[in-house]
This record gives structure tokens, C-alpha cells and sequence, in this order.
């Protein structure tokens, strides 16, 4: 059997045990949210002999090189040792600058890095508590458009970083994670093409960052704003940029009434091209009503918010 070391614990594991697992089984408190490579919460280091990994393409060649690992797609098959993810030794701090209340269930976080942060709208960004809870969220900031970062929480159900975010208050001080690119973007090569932008919940987080990157950008082509939702938590921002750019049309669709909604959908363009986020659900409705409307699959960005515990 495999013998597995991380701080001053060293103990024996099954051969192919997943390394989450048998870290998270001696109480070693390793983070994780997706379970499927995505979030990268559970990052470890290898210092010593090497897992089984069934996903090396999640992690950029600087940081595999540097021993990173996801100990999610992990698997122990030989001697093993391992640094979990420190966010005091390895993450760096940031100072809440705002949070404030966008509805009675989205809070809005704003967070500004002691060392600038070179990111881009809709990217992830894995955020640690004090007390080492971490769950990635996607930015809904603008590099070099908004002074802090910005994050949109959904506190709507019990989590244990949603019950911690809202106790947050200016000046507290969290960590950063690791920054990694989601499925959202804006490319510039879009300029005159036709932008749907299909969020649900906070997914409208991401794609308020990538709205406004379009415009800095001088997006030319028609944008249309869905957003389906019980709390259309940001209507007089949308409301307002439609008022400033006439390329823009925005339909704020309630929870229940999306799929009637969504059926009316139509093609203006074969080279539109649209962006979702939001649930597992949604994201799949989105989809499905795009697919029957005729747009091809490779034109679909999507980025699925799975529920943070």
C-alpha cells in the first residue's frame, strides 16, 4: 500500500485511493467545490513522487512544473508526498473595499489586491476566508475600467462561504487563489457580430464584465441582455447602458416564466454568437432554445455555476 505524507501526518492508503479523498479522510480540511477539475480549490503540491492524473491540462505548464496538483482527478498509486494550499503562505492578500447588498440574496463584494492582479472579465478567481473556506467565484470587473474587483455572491441558500460572506465588512482582509480562464470572454474579432449575453442569477455577473469590456472595445453588432432571475438584482444598471447604447436591448425574464420565454426565440444572424451562465439548468435551457433557434454549438460559450456548499 502506497504510503501518503502531507505536514507531519504519514499514513497508509489503498492503491488508486483519490487523493482528495484520503486527505480530506485524515482531516486535513482540503478545500473543493466542483469535483471535476473546474474550480481549483483543491490545489496541492508534490513534493515527492508523483499521482496519477487524470486531467494535467487543468493546470498551465508554470504551475504543474512547480508540483501543482488538483487532488480531485488525483489518484495515490505510489508513495506520495504533499503541501496542501496555503492562502497565508501561497495565496495573496486583498482588503474588502465594499460589500454591499444588492438585493436581499446577492451580495456584491469588492475586493482590492495588495499586489495588482492581471486578469481578465469572466475569469475565476478562487477566494479563501480566514477561517481556509474557499469556493471559486468568476469576476464581474473590468481590468483597467473598476478600481476593485468585483464579485457577485449568491447568499440565497445556507453555505459555508456564503455564511461567512455575510459577515464581510469593509476592511476585512481575505486571500486570492488561483486565477484561471472560464469559458467567458469577449473577442474582439466580434466587433460587428451579433452578441447575446444569456445569464441566470449571478450568472449575470460575468457577463456584466464581459458587456462592458464589449463596449470599451467598441463593439458595433446588436447585444441583447437576458437575464432570468427572481430578483432582477441589477435592472436599472442594464436599463441605464441600454439608455447610453442603442445597440443594446435587454429582457429581464422571471424564474418562472423563462421557458415560455425563451421559445419565441429567433435567428436574426448566423454569426451571432452567445454567451450563458448560470445554473446547471438554465445553462442547458439556454442551450437547447439556442441549438432549435439554429445557431451552431461552437458559437455557444457557456460557464455552468455549480451550488456552493
Amino acid at each position: 500500500m502506497p504510503e501518503l505524507r502531507a505536514g507531519d501526518q504519514q499514513w497508509s492508503v489503498a492503491f488508486g485511493s483519490n487523493l482528495l479523498d484520503a486527505l480530506n479522510a485524515a482531516r486535513l480540511r482540503v478545500p473543493y467545490s466542483c469535483r471535476a477539475g473546474s474550480c481549483h480549490a483543491c490545489l496541492v503540491r508534490c513534493v515527492r513522487g508523483e499521482p496519477q492524473d487524470a486531467l494535467p491540462e487543468a493546470l498551465d505548464a508554470r504551475k504543474r512544473e512547480q508540483g501543482w496538483r488538483l487532488a480531485c482527478q488525483c489518484r495515490v498509486v505510489d508513495d506520495l508526498d504533499v503541501e496542501i494550499f496555503d492562502p497565508k503562505r501561497d495565496g495573496s492578500p486583498a482588503r474588502i473595499s465594499g460589500a454591499d447588498w444588492l438585493s436581499p440574496s446577492v451580495l456584491r463584494l469588492r475586493l482590492e489586491p495588495e499586489r495588482p492582479l492581471r486578469y481578465r472579465a469572466g475569469q475565476h478567481l478562487v477566494l479563501w476566508t480566514a477561517s481556509g473556506i474557499a469556493r471559486p467565484y468568476s469576476l464581474a470587473s473590468v481590468p483597467g475600467n473598476d478600481a476593485a474587483l468585483e464579485f457577485h455572491i449568491d447568499c440565497s441558500k445556507p453555505g459555508a462561504f456564503a455564511d461567512v460572506a455575510r459577515t464581510l465588512m469593509p476592511g476585512d482582509v481575505i486571500r486570492l487563489g488561483e486565477l484561471r480562464g472560464g469559458a467567458l470572454h469577449y473577442d474582439p474579432d466580434w466587433q460587428t457580430r451579433p452578441l447575446w449575453l444569456l445569464a441566470a442569477g449571478t450568472g449575470l455577473g460575468p457577463l456584466w464584465g464581459i458587456l462592458r469590456e464589449a463596449l470599451n472595445a467598441g463593439h458595433q453588432g446588436p447585444i441583447w441582455v437576458v437575464h432570468v432571475a427572481r430578483e432582477h438584482y441589477f435592472a436599472d444598471a442594464l436599463e441605464t447602458l441600454a439608455q447610453q447604447h442603442s445597440q443594446i436591448q435587454v429582457a429581464l425574464v422571471n424564474t418562472q416564466e423563462a421557458q415560455t420565454a425563451l421559445a419565441g426565440v429567433r435567428l436574426a444572424s448566423r454569426q451571432t454568437v452567445a454567451l450563458v451562465c448560470g445554473s446547471p439548468a438554465s445553462v442547458e435551457l439556454f442551450s437547447k432554445r439556442l441549438f432549435i433557434a439554429g445557431l451552431p454549438r461552437g458559437q455557444v460559450l457557456a460557464d455552468v455555476f455549480l451550488e456552493k456548499g
